[in-house]
């Protein structure tokens, strides 16, 4: 499949919406963790749709590719809400007795929640995960009727991903830093009709197997596009698959939007 069979061209310069935005500290309750967030708001546009971010395992709200993405969203009237899990950044919770696959999925969707109640969103809901982020996004997609999801590193089953972290170098004290068993998944009998579905996974990832982009591919339904980069690895650390990551992202979003209110 080309690239181009799901995605029309967008002309990303400087939109009509001023590219400045309202950023506002927030915080939402998550069972019984408060957590904390920055919400990304165009200015100039009312009711804006509104993309929620999902951290990695051992990441923050302060990734780089969710400010980065915020900013770019922003500047096409696009609003962006990055938060972090419980036990991650300003949120309250020790990571290792909190971080669980199912607390991460029930984060998100409070995170869903707390952005759809409040009067200054539209209903219009993207999320956009990266690593163990794209996989809590796969988990809440149909259960939260959201509009469009962008994963980055994503995998369907936990068991390739734990076998390789402990392999790693960098890794070797993941026992220590979170409990193995409460992280495994296993999601692949259950995506089935995910739609409006952007993938993106690098093509060297020793962290996901790029197999699992192709399993999430495989068992969605259209619209849907996969994008393979080039000697990617999981950080995404080669500028130019981080400047196709951001551009491509902002780009499906506001397709899939446009989409929407065309219907």
């Amino acid at each position: 499949m080309s690239e181009s069979e799901v995605h029309d061209e967008i002309d990303l310069s400087t939109p009509e919406a001023e590219s400045s935005a309202h950023i506002e500290e927030i915080s939402f309750q998550s069972e019984n963790y408060m957590l904390k967030g920055t919400l990304h708001l165009p200015k100039k546009v009312d009711h804006p749709p509104i993309i929620i971010g999902s951290h990695g395992l051992f990441s923050d709200r302060q990734s780089p590719k969710q400010i980065e993405l915020a900013n770019l969203c922003n500047e096409q009237g696009i609003g962006f809400f990055r938060f972090d899990h419980r036990g991650c950044g300003e949120s309250e919770g020790e990571f290792r007795e909190v971080t669980t696959f199912e607390a991460r999925c029930d984060d998100l969707t409070s995170a869903v929640k707390a952005v759809r109640e409040r009067g200054d969103t539209g209903r219009w809901t993207g999320l956009f995960g990266s690593s163990m982020g794209g996989a809590v996004c796969l988990a809440v997609f149909k259960r939260l009727e959201i509009d469009s999801v962008i994963t980055l590193a994503a995998a369907l089953r936990s068991g390739p991903i734990l076998k390789n972290i402990q392999n790693l170098e960098e890794h070797r004290d993941i026992d220590e830093k979170v409990d193995l068993n409460r992280l495994r998944f296993d999601m692949s009998e259950k995506i089935s009709g995910i739609h409006h579905i952007l993938i993106f996974h690098g093509d060297s990832d020793r962290v996901v197997p790029p197999s699992e982009a192709h399993l999430i591919y495989q068992k969605s339904v259209m619209p849907k596009r996969l994008i393979m980069l080039r000697k990617g690895d999981h950080r995404l650390t080669v500028p130019e698959n981080h400047e196709k990551f951001i551009r491509e992202s902002v780009a499906w979003y506001k397709t899939c939007y446009i989409e929407r209110k065309h219907r």
